[in-house]
């Protein structure tokens, strides 16, 4: 039997013992098990918010109110600083909706947020957070070079883990959407915090030849006020959902070394060994 000292959730408490920050932990294994540190607490949510635009487009786009191929013009309204790729197109640059909202996952494209936020409406994007249950979920506004301080969206962890879990489910949408959506969260460009810890051999199928038995489907968000990320993961038992979500820390610099980067990693590597051990659920 295993030691009553040593559950899954003290070993996590124990580790984040030399965080100086705040780190709250929600995982699934979608088996019934849940791992819950935090799990209601509020977040800044940073770039995670783009995860329920990608969903309202797929669902408006099933609905017949709006379309995957949609062309979408970038116009001078829409710039931002920050990460992406659409500003080196220049304005005037013309794409498909779905491939937007492509660039907007996988390198976190700003301009493109700004672009689907304009498309789909506000309102409408957060009458969808509301319809598949993130209760705790809300987008705020578009971005803007100059409000950075200014609140992009609150978020839970426990309201990422349903997103991802309904996706990982195929009950986001419908099947075929939750498909497409989690091939364009595969294509995920930052997903360190996840990651970084994993048996890089098993990650890297390209290099080695070998089967790919580990993969991500995942979005991260990062500001001064938090540093967050979460997704599926999958694995030769099937697959779980995590999502760590940090704030309260010092350092408001963005590095991959960031304590919060560091000790997410370590909580990820150790959710993954348990599912690992226990053949793909969190508790035997």
């Amino acid at each position: 039997m295993p030691h009553p000292e040593l559950t899954l959730e003290r070993r996590i408490d124990a580790e984040l013992c030399g965080l100086d920050a705040k780190m709250c932990v929600y995982a699934d294994d979608l088996h019934g098990h849940v791992v819950e540190r935090g799990a209601d607490d509020e977040f800044e949510s940073a770039s995670t918010i783009k995860i329920y635009i990608l969903g309202c487009l797929y669902a408006q786009a099933e609905a017949g109110k709006a379309s995957l191929d949609a062309e979408l013009t970038y116009e001078a309204r829409h710039f931002v600083d920050g990460s992406g790729l659409i500003r080196s197109l220049g304005e005037g640059a013309r794409l498909r909706a779905r491939d937007v909202a492509t660039l907007m996952i996988v390198v976190s494209d700003n301009i493109a947020t700004n672009m689907l936020i304009d498309y789909l409406g506000l309102d409408t994007i957060n009458a969808f957070i509301r319809s598949i249950g993130c209760t705790h979920t809300k987008l705020h506004r578009s971005l803007r070079s100059d409000n950075w301080s200014e609140k992009l969206g609150t978020i839970t962890p426990r309201d990422m883990g349903r997103f991802f879990a309904l996706l990982a489910k195929g009950e986001l949408v419908s099947p075929q959407a939750s498909d497409a959506m989690r091939n364009v969260f595969r294509q995920q460009h930052y997903n360190t915090m996840l990651t970084h810890d994993f048996p890089q051999f098993y990650l890297d199928c390209e290099e080695t030849g070998e089967p790919e038995l580990i993969w991500v489907a995942s979005k991260s968000g990062s500001m001064n006020a938090c540093r967050n990320d979460g997704g599926i993961v999958h694995t030769p038992y099937g697959e779980y959902v995590i999502v760590l979500m940090n704030k309260d820390f010092h350092d408001i610099i963005e590095y991959n070394d960031h304590p919060s980067m560091v000790y997410g990693a370590r909580v990820s590597r150790m959710i993954l060994d348990q599912i690992l051990a226990c053949e793909g659920e969190l508790y035997k």
